[in-house]
């Protein structure tokens, strides 16, 4: 009975193993099967190849449309071109990569339904929490991507002033002018006011005592400012001095406007003042110098007058003396007359 029982295992084992046997000669000489794998293959080579070539197309026509838009001009920011186009390969690269993803798994008879439909539901889940950071990106690509500020720009966004340190997809980074280090979120950023673009106007204004002429004050500021844009670089024209800005009982004000270059507003006021302050100086000395030689010679025509005054009075006094020695002389012999009687 046992010798029975493992001869029917053996041969039924023995089939199962034929029959196994047979299946895989089978698959492995289906034709049709190979024909359609060769087929499947070649078509994923030619996805994959025409993936890259893609790829490789759009990065030089962004390339070339970046090497455009930089030709020509002056003043252009190079990290701004580069960050754009790294950016927008970075785009173009996912969603060529990923749409290759999705043919080569159709073309293994993967559902995509599913799987789009899991994606989809992923990417809102992603975006509705973490709004923040997608409206962070994509202002910060539309800052950079419109040139609204470059790296060492001086900007006002808001409450904060300073100078651009740092621009990122996601924030901005200032450093003030007493050194505080501001980072800023792009997605906040709503008004910008940036001062070098183009250039700026210094204005000063000179109060000025209301009894100096104005005439030899306008004069004077005419002089101090001769030859400013040689001492400073942060002046581009003679400035021009607009006239009295205000009056008071006690003061007028003058006020003098210079075009300078941008973000070099400070420097140029400060210059200007540097130089009518020192001619005001130079002025005053002068004046001094003058007021003390005036004060001198009306001292020495004071004691000239002191000394005249001195010897007519010595003069006088002598003459007194002369007028009066005879008749003192007529008295004492008189005197002496009367006396022998």
């Amino acid at each position: 009975m046992n010798n029975w029982l493992l001869e029917t295992t053996s041969g039924e084992a023995l089939e199962e193993a034929s029959r196994f046997k047979d299946k895989v000669w089978d698959w492995l000489s289906n034709a049709d099967m190979w024909a359609a794998v060769l087929f499947a293959g070649i078509r994923i080579l030619l996805i994959f190849i025409l993936t890259r070539v893609i790829i490789k197309v759009v990065s030089n026509v962004i390339d070339r449309s970046l090497e455009r838009e930089t030709r020509g001009r002056a003043l252009v920011n190079n990290r701004r071109f580069s960050t754009v186009g790294g950016l927008m390969k970075n785009v173009v690269t996912f969603f060529c990569n990923f749409t290759m993803i999705l043919l080569v798994l159709s073309e293994f008879n993967f559902d995509l339904k599913p799987l789009l439909a899991g994606a989809g539901v992923v990417g809102l889940a992603i975006g509705f929490g973490a709004q923040s950071l997608v409206k962070d990106v994509i202002t910060g690509f539309f800052i950079i991507f419109e040139d609204q500020f470059a790296v060492g720009d001086v900007i006002q966004s808001g409450t904060y002033k300073g100078t651009v340190e740092m621009i990122g997809l996601r924030t901005t980074r200032l450093v003030s002018a007493t050194g505080e280090v501001h980072i800023i979120p792009n997605g906040t950023i709503v008004n910008v006011t940036n001062y070098s673009l183009a250039n700026a106007l210094a204005v000063v204004d000179v109060p000025v005592k209301i009894e100096r002429g104005l005439e030899a004050t306008l004069s004077l500021i005419g002089e101090a400012l001769q030859g400013i844009e040689e001492r400073s670089s942060s002046v581009i024209a003679y400035p021009n001095i607009l006239g009295i800005q205000s009056m008071s009982t006690s003061e007028y004000v003058i006020r003098i406007a210079a075009n300078c270059l941008p973000n070099a507003r400070d420097a140029a006021e400060r210059q200007i003042q540097n130089d009518i302050k020192h001619a005001l100086e130079k002025q005053s000395a002068l004046e001094a110098a003058k007021a003390e030689q005036e004060a001198r010679e009306q001292a020495e025509r004071e004691a000239e007058a002191a000394r005249e005054q001195e010897r007519a009075e010595v003069a006088r006094r002598a003459r007194e003396e002369q007028e009066a020695s005879p008749r003192r002389q007529m008295a004492a012999a008189q005197e002496a007359e009367e006396g022998e009687e």
